[in-house]
């Protein structure tokens, strides 16, 4: 194992065991098509609390972008207007109920990203020109407690140059902003002409940074709910950005990014692995770690500094890549011809741990990771992902096999990227099937069942569990499929599914108790 130098304490110290349920906001019930920060949330949350659990586990909440996924936003930033609470809206004033009939049509057991792109940004558009025909100095404080004019000042740093993007990006038809003349891609001469574009740029922009306020203030409702119950919100921190964002727009020079073409010499991805033999291309400019450092590592701030805003406790995403990293070259379409970078490793930790000196963070690890990773998570003492999905079909040694799991670690049935535990027990090789047949002295039956009581008596500290493993769904209720391009993200449970979750309350309650999770 490599060599790696001590680092700074990410350990939960004070953490007691606890457990929690893996669900996006995305796939919460409710009559406009997304699930969000409305009501559907603080039920949500009321189930949590109910049935013994201290967690709640999200993907990122940014806008999302190419392939409606969490993963691939516009802004490291700015919230996703997708899940604003348009009821609350209503209720303001701001809206009216004949403007939420676009929403109410969309469909209520899954996810229609091309209707919810067209319906609900129109909608909160509405919103935000009322705000601006009243006059927004008159309505300071009216709605929310967080003041207009001090939320542009704080947010100022990442918020206008969103709001141009956005702008920008309507005016030239949604085209990436690498394909806009060269006068408006280049951010440093758009802020030159920025004061001649005009009457209804200037209102695009205000729109979006209303829009922005009202999600702000509708996200730390949703937080304060989450405390009020005593429970967490696990959130997730991307580590690569989206080519077409508003951040690599302002700030290029943070990336591997060619200073003529402004494109990427080299993307992200991984190569071939449990997920996909042919590896995944994922295309995402890669930070310049060693050129541009300190850069690098302040944005990183920022984006964690907004994070915890949200978050209890921030999942960083592809841990691996903060000590190996896939870099594939920008002209090939192929991710096997990537190659392994060092990444920034232990001297990043020991920034972030000055910067942020008591947040808790969780490394993910998906099952394919190397030495390097390992040294790097033992150096800073880190807690893990223990996937149980991923112990079976070998031997004895295996780490994800309850018998060798740690306490400082989070234990899961599955992720947002396996399929759901059903599903992948009906479709696992014979040799895992005997494997954890024989483990659980079961006939395999109620996979979904025993794989959660696995995860609650772990030692691990934290067992988290995907809503899809409760509910006993099967593979087409799978989130997300890696290397699959559509179809993805789409998953919501529904109003009938939520009635059979309250069923489950006592049980789950039970074995939470049962399995040291609850006093």
């Amino acid at each position: 194992m490599p060599n790696v130098k001590s680092g700074p304490d990410f350990s939960w110290p004070d953490a007691s065991r606890g457990s929690g349920v893996f669900c996006h906001l995305t796939s919460l019930p409710n009559r406009r098509g997304i699930g969000g920060f409305g009501r559907e949330a603080e039920s949500f949350m009321d189930f949590l609390k109910s049935a013994g659990f201290k967690y709640w586990q999200i993907c990122p909440v940014n806008p999302t972008g190419f392939g409606d996924s969490p993963y691939q936003s516009f802004s490291a930033f700015a919230l996703n207007p997708y899940f604003a609470d348009l009821d609350e809206l209503v209720s303001l004033g701001l809206l009216d109920e004949a403007d939420l009939s676009a929403a109410r049509t969309l469909p209520e057991d899954r996810c229609n990203f091309g209707a919810i792109y067209e319906a609900i940004p129109r909608i909160l558009n509405i919103a935000a020109d009322r705000l601006l025909d009243i006059g927004l100095s008159d309505v300071v404080g009216e709605f929310y407690s967080d003041k207009y004019s001090d939320f542009l000042k704080r947010e100022a740093f990442w918020l206008d140059s969103y709001a141009a993007f956005c702008a920008l990006k309507k005016r030239f038809c949604g085209a990436s902003w690498t394909a806009w003349p060269d006068e408006f891609k280049r951010h440093f001469a758009f802020i030159k002409i920025e004061s001649s574009l005009g009457e209804e740029y200037a209102r695009e922009c205000a729109r979006v940074k209303i829009v922005q306020w009202i999600l702000s203030c509708q996200c730390a409702k949703f937080k304060r709910a989450a405390a009020d119950r005593e429970l967490e919100i696990i959130g997730d921190m991307p580590i690569f950005l989206s080519a077409d964002s508003a951040d690599l727009w302002e700030h290029p020079e943070l990336f591997d990014i060619d200073d003529r073409t402004l494109l990427p010499r080299n993307v992200a991805g991984v190569g071939p692995d449990f997920f996909s033999a042919d590896g995944q291309l994922w295309g995402n400019p890669l930070y310049d770690w060693k050129g541009a450092k300190k850069g690098v590592f302040d944005f990183w701030a920022l984006r964690l500094k907004k994070a915890f805003e949200y978050a209890d406790v921030i999942r960083l995403d592809h841990f691996r890549g903060f000590a190996d990293y896939w870099a594939i070259p920008a002209k090939t379409a192929d991710a096997k011809l990537g190659k392994w970078k060092i990444g920034p490793g232990v001297e990043f930790f020991e920034f972030l741990r000055r910067k942020f000196p008591t947040q808790k963070f969780l490394a993910e690890d998906l099952g394919i990771m190397s030495d390097r990773v390992y040294a790097l998570m033992d150096a800073i003492k880190i807690p893990s992902m223990l996937v149980l999905q991923f112990a079976f079909g070998g031997d004895a040694t295996n780490p994800y096999l309850p018998h060798n799991h740690k306490r400082e670690a989070v234990c899961y049935t599955g992720t947002h990227d396996n399929d759901t535990t059903l599903s992948w027990y009906a479709t696992a090789s014979e040799n895992v099937k005997d494997h954890y047949r024989r483990y659980f002295r079961t006939d395999g039956s109620g996979a979904n069942w025993t794989l959660i009581c696995s995860a609650l008596a772990s030692v691990a500290q934290i067992a988290i569990i995907p809503l899809q493993d409760i509910l006993d769904l099967g593979g087409n209720a799978r989130f997300n499929t890696p290397g699959k391009a559509a179809g993805n993200w789409q998953w919501r449970f529904t109003v009938y599914q939520e009635k059979m979750l309250q069923e489950k309350v006592s049980y789950l309650r039970q074995i939470n108790v049962l399995f040291g999770r609850i006093k």
